[in-house]
């Protein structure tokens, strides 16, 4: 046995009580005993108290070992009732020596103590087996194995005095704070560490966070000691608790601070709060249709997340006095109960004093953040206006351009932005400038959509849409309305004289004074051609129409003077008013439509009203119609086919099909003549759903011939993509053609699509769901925009023929087109362009990849049998290039 551990003291006490004698080794610091059963040591005497004495453990002066030191009483120094006695002496404290009898109150409950040495860990841990230790030590005392009995020095009481007060100092010089209660709420003791850490505990008491819920926390737990976190002012600590339940004491010690460590969680948090905000303000940014209600979506969220009062978006611009630069603010979210300040940020100088650091550091690139308090004093001053105490503002950039910002502020205290919330603000400002620019493009689009690219006044769809929106105005406010059709009076003849240019001045110069001579609200639209459509919203009196259409009429009795030309052009006016016989917008245009002839009869320069009698239609119409009802029947309506092309390969991807009506007597009509006619009649059900039927039926013709299978497309008219059966009427003609349904494509115009969207989600969804394609034709014509058309399970995109016409003379239009080939394929959509008629058309779509194009460059629409012979001359033409390579 090691030498340090054979000199090594042992300590005993042997017990002796009513239930007997046992021994018990003194390892610990502190013993507590008394009959209670919860102490360390316990009693069986009724003489005995609860707490009858604690036994305490001292160090030996300029030594390393210990004695103990027995105390009569409790923790809180109340004595025991019968007295503690040592060696037949009573005492208050003694000092133990080795073989000191002590007795609690009487004889019938006794202790005697032992310190012994050179005895082994192991004869030590047996001895509370030997029920009589004496017979042990003298065992123990065999020559063979001596020990040697701990003499105490005689100093050893005066010594002991000073251990216990290094003892009893432990407490107080230990930086750690440890206070105690007892069950009554009263502090007991507070070391100086917890004096001075809080100062105002003994003033508050119960109260404190320290001390506050303990009293209910020791008796509803069942453990007596616990471990919790408590928040002192900003502060946060752990915290220790121990209930010494023989001294009824709530002992309290503050372990450690854990405030930077939960600053550091609540950084954590915060910034997994932040992300998962960004990544839903983006998501609203990306899916919104309404490009402000996404903006507004998105600043609620971040603020949210961010714990912000206030935030901004601010947009620059020229200031409309002095032209410098300014910002305005465009959106703002607040808190509740805050007021808004959109009036104090409208055309804001960056040149003033108080905002020409902001202009400074973010035009750069720098964001700004702060407390107020550390702004220049202007700033300050233009802040206070709005109750804000900390600022965070980062830049908004797009392609270098510095067009605004963003920001976000705290009204309720002054706090330091964290970097986290910098860089979420950061990346909200960047998804902010990337919705910008798609809102830009697709405002473009929209505008470009609803505008006659030539005068810039609306086109016929935005007339629609004014006077559809007009009309429930006019009946709710018990006015009437009025529409007027202008034609111009041979404009024919100097087009086709002077040449299209000068036509076309012409008419952006008689659109200037259409506009000029209109009232506020009124709306002038160039319909098409020289037609123009203008929209009186509100009429009181018939004289204000007669006064807007003579003003009209007088404005183009002056000579335009375009390029060295003095030209003399009329109008002829037709006007219809809003009342019983034309009371919706088709009826409406009609009657005006049909004032206007009745004018130009009426020899031209001058307008005239819309009576009942001139509602019947022309002879003509109706015996079109007439005929039109029997084509079906005597087989007069046949199905040409046009190709769609891949412009890489050349090869043929699909056809398109489109309805021809022969007429025996009139020869081959016009579709824009005969189509119309078929939709306003309702024969466009049977003939769409006959045109359908037999593209399938050649289609599978064609495979059954052993052509290449391909794509067949045909265009459902809004009437009919209306009709209820539609979805059964596509999948009866699929079976009884035998056609696979991914060999048919349906196109649907834009504005059939949008019209009710979610009714169209529906019917495309149960297309889709059968193997159709789906395909959107004439894009461009509506008023539409691709993030709204996302929305529907579409597989092509056709880009209208107006746009490809212009392509190459417009670089407008060159963008637009641009524009929707590269937002249709990132939303994964095959491109075809219509009406591809020159070789430079066709190099441009190439360069911006655009994939099939159809028109008269490659194929004008085929009768059935012309069609046939080019799937025929197309498939041995690559049977004879295959034959070729093997050869080779």
């Amino acid at each position: 046995m090691p030498g340090n551990e054979w000199e090594k003291i042992r300590h005993l006490l042997v017990v002796q009580d009513l239930q007997g004698q046992r021994t018990i080794p003194l390892q610990e610091t502190t013993y507590s005993i008394g009959r209670d059963s919860r102490n360390a040591i316990v009693l069986r005497s009724r003489s005995v108290s609860r707490q009858h004495a604690i036994l305490l453990r001292v160090t030996l002066p300029e030594t390393d070992q210990y004695g103990f030191r027995i105390i009569d009483g409790n923790f809180k120094g109340k004595p025991s009732t019968n007295g503690l006695y040592v060696n037949g002496t009573k005492c208050v404290s003694h000092n133990l020596q080795h073989g000191d009898l002590i007795a609690f109150g009487n004889s019938q409950v006794q202790a005697r103590y032992y310190a012994i040495s050179h005895i082994s860990e192991k004869a030590f841990s047996e001895t509370g087996e030997f029920e009589d230790l004496s017979d042990f030590l003298l065992e123990q005392g065999n020559p063979a194995n001596p020990f040697q009995t701990l003499i105490v020095d005689p100093n050893f009481e005066a010594a002991s005095e000073t251990a216990l007060a290094r003892l009893a100092s432990f407490p107080e010089l230990i930086p750690n704070p440890i206070i105690e209660m007892d069950l009554e709420g009263n502090i007991t003791y507070l070391n100086p560490a917890a004096a001075t850490k809080f100062p105002k505990i003994r003033d508050i008491g119960q109260i404190h966070p320290v001390l506050a819920g303990l009293l209910n926390a020791v008796q509803d737990r069942k453990i007596n000691s616990f471990w919790r976190e408590i928040k002192v002012d900003k502060e946060v600590f752990e915290q220790c608790v121990h209930y010494l339940a023989e001294s009824d004491l709530i002992r309290t010690f503050i372990v450690r601070d854990i405030t930077e460590q939960k600053q550091a969680e609540a950084e954590l948090t915060q910034r997994d709060r932040l992300l998962q905000a960004v990544a839903e303000a983006a998501n609203y940014l990306l899916v919104e249709m309404n490009y402000e209600t996404g903006i507004d979506k998105a600043l609620s969220v971040l603020s949210k997340a961010a714990k912000a009062d206030r935030a901004y978006l601010f947009k620059n611009h020229l200031h409309p006095e002095t032209g410098d630069m300014a910002f305005s603010l465009q959106f703002e979210w607040t808190r509740l109960n805050f007021p808004s300040s959109r009036h104090h940020w409208q055309n804001q100088l960056y040149q003033s004093a108080e905002l020409t650091r902001w202009y400074a550091t973010l035009a750069y690139g720098q964001s700004i953040s702060g407390n107020i308090s550390e702004f220049p004093p202007a700033e300050q001053e233009l802040l206070a206006r709005d109750g804000i105490q900390s600022l965070l503002l980062v830049p908004l950039r797009l392609e270098d351009e510095f067009w605004g910002f963003l920001g976000l502020a705290d009204c309720s205290e002054p706090r330091q932005w964290s970097r986290h919330e910098e860089s979420t603000l950061l990346t909200m400002a960047a998804s902010i400038s990337g919705a910008w620019q798609r809102q830009q493009v697709e405002e473009k689009i929209r505008f470009q959509a609803l505008h006659d690219m030539l005068t810039g006044l609306p086109n016929r769809f935005l007339f629609n849409e004014l006077l559809a929106k007009a009309l429930p105005n006019a009946m709710r406010n018990n006015e009437s309305l009025a529409v007027m059709f202008l034609d111009l009076d041979r404009f024919k003849v100097i087009n086709d004289t002077l040449g299209h240019t000068l036509g076309d001045k012409l008419l952006q110069s008689v659109a200037q004074r259409l506009q000029e001579s209109l009232r506020e609200g009124d709306t002038v639209a160039r319909w098409g051609g020289d037609e123009f459509t203008i929209l009186l919203p509100r009429v009181n009196y018939l004289d204000e129409v007669d006064q807007v259409a003579q003003r009209m009429l007088q404005a183009l009795e002056n000579i335009f003077c375009l390029d060295g030309h003095e030209l003399y052009v009329s109008a002829s006016l037709g006007v219809a008013l809003f009342d019983e016989h034309s009371r919706d917008p088709e009826t409406l245009i009609q009657h005006a439509d049909a004032a206007l002839y009745y004018a130009k009869d009426a020899g031209r320069n001058n307008y005239q009203f819309y009576k009942t009698s001139l509602s019947a239609r022309t002879p003509e119409l109706l015996n079109l119609e007439k005929s039109l009802r029997s084509a079906l029947e005597k087989q007069e309506l046949t199905v040409y086919y046009q190709p769609r092309v891949n412009i890489l390969t050349k090869e043929i991807t699909g056809m398109e099909a489109l309805v021809r009506w022969q007429h025996p007597e009139m020869g081959l009509v016009a579709p824009s003549v005969f189509i119309p006619l078929a939709e306003e009649s309702g024969l466009i059900i049977p003939i769409g759903a006959w045109v359908l039927k037999e593209a399938c039926r050649q289609n599978k013709a064609w495979q059954m011939a052993g052509l290449p299978p391909l794509t067949v497309a045909v265009n459902l008219s809004p009437k009919q993509f209306r009709q209820s059966t539609l979805v059964e009427d596509v999948a009866q003609i699929l079976a009884e053609t035998g056609l696979e349904s991914h060999f048919l494509e349906l196109e649907i115009t834009e504005s059939t699509a949008i019209a009710d969207l979610e009714f169209t989600r529906t019917v495309l969804q149960n297309l889709e769901k059968m193997g159709v394609h789906l395909s959107i034709d004439d894009f461009g014509t509506g008023h539409s925009s691709l993030s709204r058309l996302q929305l529907l399970p579409l597989h092509n995109l056709k880009i209208d023929k107006s746009f490809i016409q212009e392509l190459t003379t417009d670089v407008r239009v060159a963008h637009i087109v641009k524009a929707i080939v590269t937002l249709g394929r990132s939303l994964g959509l095959r491109l075809t362009a219509e009406g591809v008629e020159k070789q430079e058309e066709l190099d441009f779509l190439q360069s911006i990849k655009c994939e099939d194009v159809q028109g008269y460059l490659f194929y004008k629409p085929l009768s059935v049998e012309k069609a046939t012979q080019v799937l025929q001359s197309k498939l041995q033409l690559r049977e004879s290039s295959l034959d070729v390579t093997k050869q080779s």
